[in-house]
């Protein structure tokens, strides 16, 4: 049984996790973090992840880049994985993982669906085979809470493609104020935000007289919810390092 405590409880995302690991029998929330909200579920809701009262097998995180500090401190001191579903994180802060996942476990990705990280290797076939024949541009769109943009899965979608084409691409986030034509070495990054949409990422390969679109739609938030959790089971003894969706699938 891992026992898993949630960063960000109270928030939509930390109650969907704790109703899904409430559903099976390989895990269970031991304590809860959150600086506002009422008590539920029957586990206790602490404002610090210093004042756990037991530590737990791993934490998930879905919380705010300012708790990053506190958890990375928490869990290197105490030897707890951690699962990171947290985005909007900075150059800085993304090194700061990175550096803290060589003494402890960290499930980290911007996406915690399985189908968009399959997505992501279907883009990378894609470009493999396309190459620089075609322009590409990514289109994401999302509810009208969200506050960073691009989302977190546009840049790794990004980035997943740009790493098959030998990092020769840039990223153009805004062309109202460039009066040119779009170069090949452009990949165009686009976002919507509005309503209560949960997250649409549509890639966008346009050859000449030819499109070829690549398209992810999450209906709800359960699916990131439980991508979290099947991580955090995942992570649990494992040996300290940086893991991605694509460890969890081997």
């Amino acid at each position: 049984m891992v026992n898993i405590a949630i960063t960000g409880a109270c928030g939509h995302m930390g109650r969907v996790i704790a109703e899904i690991i409430g559903e099976r029998s390989d895990c269970l929330v031991c304590a809860g973090i959150d600086k506002a909200g009422e008590p539920y579920g029957g586990f206790p809701i602490v404002n610090s992840v210093f004042d756990l009262a037991q530590k737990p097998d791993v934490i998930i995180d879905f919380s705010h880049p300012s708790a990053l500090p506190d958890l990375l401190n928490y869990c290197k001191m105490n030897s707890v994985p951690l699962v990171i579903g947290t985005t909007g994180y900075s150059d800085e802060e993304k090194a700061q993982i990175t550096t803290a996942s060589a003494q402890i476990p960290i499930f980290f990705t911007f996406n915690m669906s399985l189908g968009i990280n399959l997505l992501a290797e279907l883009a990378r076939k894609a470009a493999q085979v396309l190459g620089s024949q075609f322009d590409i541009e990514i289109v994401e769109k999302h509810h009208n809470r969200k506050k960073d943009a691009p989302s977190g899965t546009a840049i790794m979608l990004a980035e997943a493609i740009n790493d098959e084409l030998d990092n020769s691409k840039r990223y153009v986030y805004d062309r109202h104020s460039v009066r040119k034509p779009r170069d090949k070495e452009e990949i165009g990054m686009h976002s919507i935000r509005g309503g209560t949409i949960v997250g649409e990422h549509d890639i966008i390969f346009a050859g000449h007289d030819e499109v070829i679109t690549l398209s992810h739609q999450a209906q709800s938030r359960e699916v990131f919810a439980v991508g979290a959790v099947n991580a955090a089971v995942f992570l649990a003894g494992k040996p300290a390092g940086l893991y991605a969706m694509g460890d969890l699938i081997k």
